[in-house]
């Protein structure tokens, strides 16, 4: 099965954009009268035929929706951009497929690099959305401090910073509790700071181990984003 891509499907846009229109037609030669599977990103899926099949702008007709029941739990990682580019959106595409809710970067003291594009990570976001057949495309949040993420942190969240001292080897699989909203932070190959630690661990943040093996950020931020998603499964 492929999926579609159309944010604006609820606001009435009942075509595709050029890229998915061109694949739609050019690439797999859908045609007039074919029914397709397409997603608002927000959590409906639609079933839709083609009524005017032009690989510049692929006009639909809507002859059905599915919204699945949202999960009973969230996750959002808060994750401090790697050095190289490909290794962040590496981490985007495999945590999309996961079923991550939200990605923040995260900026820290010992961030390696400052500035990345989020309109890239968000086309990795779609296409691995699409790839795994998913309703809903998570929310990519651009670089942000640790002070402005722990104050706009809704108060219900439960929080997690993976950070392990010889004073405490909890690991994340054993500290978290299944059907919550969970944000966990991750810090750069530098780690985080002391300060930063500290800063954390006063508004709620619980300090967690990821294992015993040494791990790059970007495996870090996806074997969290994996435990969050098995302590759920039933």
């Amino acid at each position: 099965m492929n999926l579609f891509y159309q944010p604006g499907l609820p606001d009435g846009q009942l075509y595709l954009d050029a890229d998915e229109s061109r694949h739609c037609v050019k690439v797999l030669r859908k045609r007039n009268g074919e029914v397709i599977r397409v997603t608002d990103g927000k959590g409906t899926f639609y079933d839709a035929v083609i009524t005017q099949a032009d690989p510049n702008r692929c006009t639909l007709a809507i002859q059905q929706t599915e919204t699945p029941a949202p999960r009973p739990y969230s996750i959002h990682v808060a994750v401090s951009p790697t050095k190289n580019a490909d290794r962040i959106e590496w981490f985007v595409e495999k945590a999309v497929e996961i079923g991550v809710n939200t990605i923040t970067l995260l900026n820290s003291e010992n961030t390696e690099r400052t500035f990345i594009k989020t309109e890239r990570l968000m086309k990795v976001a779609v296409s691995a959305m699409k790839q795994s057949l998913k309703a809903s495309l998570p929310v990519i949040h651009p670089l942000t401090s640790l002070a402005d993420l722990i104050k706009n942190t809704p108060a219900a969240t439960t929080r997690f910073i993976a950070y392990v001292d010889f004073a405490n080897t909890l690991h994340l699989k054993d500290a978290a509790q299944p059907g919550n909203d969970y944000l966990v932070l991750i810090g750069p190959e530098g780690d985080f700071s002391s300060e930063e630690v500290m800063l954390a661990s006063a508004h709620g943040f619980q300090k967690v181990s990821l294992g015993t093996e040494r791990l790059r950020t970007e495996t870090a931020a996806m074997v969290a984003t994996h435990t969050l998603s098995l302590i759920n499964i039933r």
